[in-house]
């Protein structure tokens, strides 16, 4: 990714925050594999156009699965990382997705409701309807916005912040997530990725104290380009 790519990926960046537009496929944070990152990838375009002399502080506030596109957010400065990360642990911010699905939504405007549990050596979530050790009660909402002749084009709001909240909860109601093998979508998708895009987020700003909402259009390629 060139300079150019990065600038136009950059949606919104003051003192305090910046938030990206990731592609899917991209890690937001270094794995122990040592494969590049987001994070370093921001480190360097920052530390080269603002000509810093010493380390650039990126902070990392949340993360987006590798194979999801959409907004993350960083933080610029230590302050702003310790008030977003209250934000995100009081659940005062608002995260809308976009999600394709093959499969008709037994409702079109609907509410999902399980407790859910990490399998960590598997990398995935389990989904019970009642509570058990471990397991953390996860909530999420969806509508359906548009169908066409292959798709419906959901709008999801999670409002508890789970492991694949969204990925296990949309195939909980049959409703796999086009391109998540891990969660029963029958076909992957040519580039790895899946159908699962963060739209927006709004939240107090951590240092203006005001209101601010992020927008990231859903992609122009792949199934998405059978929507507006």
């Amino acid at each position: 990714m060139n300079e150019a790519e990065i600038k136009a990926r950059i949606i919104f960046e003051d003192n305090h925050l910046l938030a990206f537009n990731k592609l899917s496929g991209m890690l937001v944070q270094p794995n122990p594999e040592g494969e590049l990152a987001l994070e370093d990838i921001l480190k360097s375009y920052i530390k080269k156009r603002d000509t810093k002399p010493g380390n650039v502080y990126l902070g990392i506030i949340h993360r987006l699965d590798r194979p999801v596109s959409g907004i993350v957010v960083f933080a610029k400065s230590s302050k702003s990382l310790a008030r977003m990360n209250e934000l995100f642990k009081t659940r005062e911010i608002i995260k809308i997705y976009f999600a394709l699905v093959k499969n008709k939504p037994p409702v079109d405007d609907g509410f999902i409701e399980s407790y859910l549990i990490k399998d960590s050596q598997k990398n995935i979530s389990k989904s019970f309807n009642k509570e058990i050790k471990g397991a953390k009660l996860s909530k999420t909402h969806y509508q359906v916005l548009q169908k066409s002749d292959s798709f419906y084009l959901l709008k999801v709001t999670p409002y508890t912040g789970r492991h694949h909240q969204i990925r296990v909860h949309l195939s909980k109601i049959l409703c796999p997530i086009y391109g998540d093998l891990k969660y029963g979508s029958p076909r992957s998708n040519t580039d790895g990725s899946i159908c699962l895009h963060a739209s927006s987020l709004e939240f107090e700003h951590p240092v203006k104290k005001e209101t601010i909402k992020i927008e990231c259009p859903i992609p122009e390629t792949g199934y998405w380009k059978f929507f507006k």
